[in-house]
C-alpha cells in the first residue's frame, strides 16, 4: 500500500510540471491502448478517438481476451473478439476542468465474436452489444495521457486501465 501512495503521489507531482491541453480538438485524433478488467478474462484493447466538435469524439477500438471455463467436469478454452464504435461528450469546457484533466461520458455499440469449441454446452454467443462509459485521462504532456474508463451494459462491462497518444 505504501509503495502505491508513493507511486501515485510521484505522478501528480510530475503532472504538476507538464503542460496539458483540453480534451481532444476539433480534427484532431487520438490512439488508446491498454488493458480491461471484466468477468470473461483481462482484455487487450486498441482504440481510435476523433474530435468532431470541442466538446464531442466519436471512435472505434478492437479488443481481444481469451479465458477458460469449467463446465460440467471439463475445461474450456473462449475467445472474444470486439469491434465497437462510440461517441463521447467531453465535460471539460462545461465544467471548466482544469487542462491536465479529461472527463467523458458516452454510449458504444459493438460487435463480439465468441469463439468456444465445439463441445461447449454454455450459453456464450456472439451478437451485438449496446454499452455506456464514463472515464477520465490525466495527461503528462501535452501527447501523452493516463486513461481510466468504466463501463456497463453490454458484453464487456467492466473497465479499462491504459495511456492515450496524441497524433
Amino acid at each position: 500500500m505504501k509503495k502505491q501512495l508513493v507511486i501515485v503521489t510521484m505522478l501528480v507531482f510530475l503532472g504538476q510540471l507538464t503542460f496539458g491541453q483540453y480534451a481532444l480538438p476539433k480534427g484532431k485524433s487520438q490512439l488508446n491502448v491498454g488493458v480491461g478488467f471484466s468477468s470473461w478474462g483481462t482484455p487487450v484493447y486498441l482504440g481510435f478517438d476523433h474530435g468532431v466538435h470541442k466538446d464531442i469524439s466519436v471512435g472505434g477500438e478492437l479488443s481481444y481476451r481469451g479465458y477458460h471455463d469449467n463446465w460440467d467436469n471439463y475445461r474450456y478454452n473462449h475467445n472474444i473478439i470486439g469491434i465497437s464504435g462510440n461517441g463521447n461528450y467531453h465535460f471539460n469546457h462545461a465544467l471548466d476542468i482544469p487542462k491536465d484533466w479529461d472527463f467523458y461520458a458516452g454510449l458504444n455499440l459493438g460487435f463480439y465474436i465468441w469463439s468456444s469449441p465445439d463441445a461447449y454446452a454454455g450459453s456464450h454467443s456472439s451478437g451485438l452489444g449496446l454499452g455506456a462509459q464514463i472515464g477520465g485521462r490525466y495527461y503528462l504532456s501535452n501527447k501523452v495521457a493516463l486513461n481510466l474508463e468504466f463501463g456497463g451494459g453490454n458484453a464487456f462491462s467492466g473497465g479499462k486501465f491504459g495511456l492515450t497518444f496524441k497524433l
